[in-house]
This record gives structure tokens, C-alpha cells and sequence, in this order.
């Protein structure tokens, strides 16, 4: 039996598939930081006109998914599957934003790394032969998960210097089996990783090892090394995550030139009074739909390796006591085929 496995956890594309469309749509704050220009729609009323933060998430996955499906050329009714997730409760941002679109659906949940596994999955299927077009859509909104994980913004806590800002925002990906690219090549599926870190204002270093795992499986399995990649990119360890990686793989004797994290990219930390940085699934979404693959059609960028990290931990898990249990998926994109 022939298999497209390369190693223990990647998977090599006999036809990578292409990107299609790409779109986001952010909030008030995404929009005054240094992404800015790459963003599709920067909405000033973060309720995005509906009356409660989590009707404002489904809204914007909407608005990211109809606006990617224009740039692809498609009307919804083309689409064989939609994958989308998001941090709430049972999905229901994504539940309720793709209710009434006719279109097969895959709810996922792999919280900041939602979109690295979506895209994963639907690249597979349309690898796999069993679809032409397909949509992963991920979305997190800032007033929404502070409720869901922490307190209500009501209450006025305070946040350590460890924690992270949550990105109110979506990123919708149309793939295609045939298309001039970028094109996902392979895909790396992470291992759940836990090294006992407990502290859920400190995401950043509980997702690091993870990542780091990740990465470490993708170069193992593919034989490649960072310097085969133009830029790899996590999301979202933070500033300090982004640190623990690095020193762990100088303790292995390597060191990245290339390295950046979409929790770092997508604020100006100086200005924006965000602490370690972005996180959230639509911190991801919307920096690889926005800067990242508009970089790559550019000519900025010809190899990109996307890890989506995620923080696998609930409201629930927090008060007892359990550890952050993290995930890592990385993406191969390349404008060649």
C-alpha cells in the first residue's frame, strides 16, 4: 500500500491544494496596530452591530467567509465542506455562522490552534479526493473569551504581565484542488504536550513546548531545516513564548533567523498595552490571512511554515487544578507545487 506519510506525524500532498481566497475581518484595536494595512475590514463598533459578543463572533466569521469566498470566485452552494471553530462554548459562533449555508460542516475545537487544524483537515480532504473546494474559518472576540475564561469585563481584573490579549477577529482560507497557489505541500499533526504548567494567565509557556515538539517532527519527518523555510511562523505564544521556544532550540544548537509569532506581529506592544501579545483563534486567522499570505503572493515569501499553537485548557480544568495540556500543528505553504 502506497502512503503519502512521511515519518511519524507528517503527511506529504501528492496535490497540494491552492489557496483560492483569503479574507479577515478584525476590531477596533487589531486596526490601530502595525497590521493594519493588511486586514480586509477593521470594524470600529466591536459589537459589529449585534447585541451580544458572541452573536459579534459569529458576525464576523460570516463577513470573513463571504469576503474570501468573493476573492475565490465561489458562491457557498461551490463549497463541499466547511471546518470552522472558535473559543466559545460547543463552537457556537461557528454553529450559528454557518447555520443556513447548506454546506456540509466540520465544528473543530484546538483553541489558538484552530486554524493551523482546520486548514490541516481541509487540505487533507481535497488531497484525499474527497472534495474540490473547501473553507477553514476560525474567529475569537476579546469580550467574549475574557467571559467565557476568565470574568466578565464588568468586574475590572487585572491582568499579569505573563498574559496575553485576545484578538477579536476572523480569518477564512477557500482551498482548491487546482489553482495558481500559494498551495498547502504538508502538513505536520501535533501531539498533545503537557510539562505541568498550571498557570492560566501564562499561556505562552505552557504552548511552547508544543510548538517545539511540532517543529522538531516536521524537520525529523520531512528532513528540511529552518533555513529550507523563508519564514516560519507560531501562533500565538506571545513574546515570552516565543523566548522559551527559542532557547530550546538553542539548546539543541539551533538557532532561527526566521521566527516570528502572530501574537507578536498583529500588536505594537509598546503602544498598545496588550503585555506578552496576541492569542486567541482569530489571532492566527487573521494574521496568516491578512499579512502572511498577501506577503506570499507579493513575492515576499515563497516557503512558509505555519504552526498554530493551542492552549488546551477550560474555565472548568483551571479550578481543578489540572494542568494545560497544548497542541501544535504546523502547515507547509509554498508558492511553488
Amino acid at each position: 500500500m502506497t502512503t503519502k506519510k512521511l515519518g511519524r506525524q507528517t503527511v506529504a500532498l501528492a496535490h497540494p491544494p491552492s489557496v483560492a481566497g483569503h479574507a479577515n475581518v478584525v476590531g477596533k484595536k487589531e486596526g490601530e496596530g502595525p497590521l493594519a494595512d493588511s486586514f480586509d475590514q477593521i470594524n470600529q463598533d466591536d459589537s459589529f452591530g449585534e447585541k451580544t459578543w458572541e452573536k459579534a463572533e459569529t458576525a464576523m466569521q460570516k463577513l470573513a467567509l463571504s469576503s474570501a469566498l468573493d476573492k475565490a470566485g465561489l458562491s457557498a452552494s461551490a463549497l463541499d465542506y466547511i471546518l470552522a471553530g472558535d473559543l466559545l462554548n460547543q463552537c457556537i459562533g461557528s454553529g450559528f455562522a454557518v447555520r443556513g449555508q447548506d454546506v456540509p460542516f466540520f465544528g473543530l475545537y484546538g483553541a489558538c490552534s484552530t486554524m493551523a487544524e482546520s486548514l490541516s483537515l481541509a487540505a487533507l480532504l481535497l488531497d484525499g479526493g474527497f472534495a474540490t473546494h473547501a473553507a477553514a474559518i476560525t474567529s475569537s472576540h476579546f469580550c467574549s473569551a475574557e467571559r467565557q475564561y476568565r470574568t466578565p469585563l464588568e468586574y475590572g481584573g487585572q491582568r499579569p504581565p505573563t498574559a496575553q490579549w485576545t484578538v477579536t477577529g476572523a480569518g477564512c482560507v477557500i482551498l482548491s484542488r487546482e489553482g495558481p497557489g500559494p498551495y498547502i505541500t504538508h502538513v505536520t499533526t501535533g501531539k498533545i504536550v503537557d510539562k505541568g504548567i498550571q498557570d492560566a494567565n501564562n499561556m505562552g509557556a505552557a504552548m511552547a513546548p508544543a510548538a517545539y515538539d511540532t517543529i522538531q517532527a516536521h524537520f525529523r519527518d520531512t528532513g528540511r531545516r529552518p533555513s529550507d523555510y523563508d519564514l516560519i511562523v507560531t501562533g500565538d505564544l506571545g513574546s515570552l513564548g516565543k523566548e522559551i521556544l527559542l532557547d530550546l532550540f538553542h539548546r539543541d544548537g539551533i538557532e532561527f533567523k526566521n521566527l516570528e509569532d502572530c501574537g507578536v506581529l498583529i500588536y505594537d506592544a509598546q503602544t498598545q498595552d496588550v503585555h506578552c501579545g496576541g492569542s486567541g483563534c482569530g489571532c492566527s486567522a487573521a494574521v496568516l490571512t491578512g499579512f502572511l499570505l498577501n506577503g506570499m503572493k507579493q513575492g515576499r515569501w515563497r516557503h512558509l511554515l505555519f504552526c498554530g499553537t493551542g492552549a488546551l485548557l477550560s474555565p472548568t480544568s483551571t479550578l481543578q487544578g489540572e494542568s494545560i495540556p497544548s497542541i501544535c500543528h504546523a502547515v507547509a505553504i509554498s508558492t511553488e507545487q
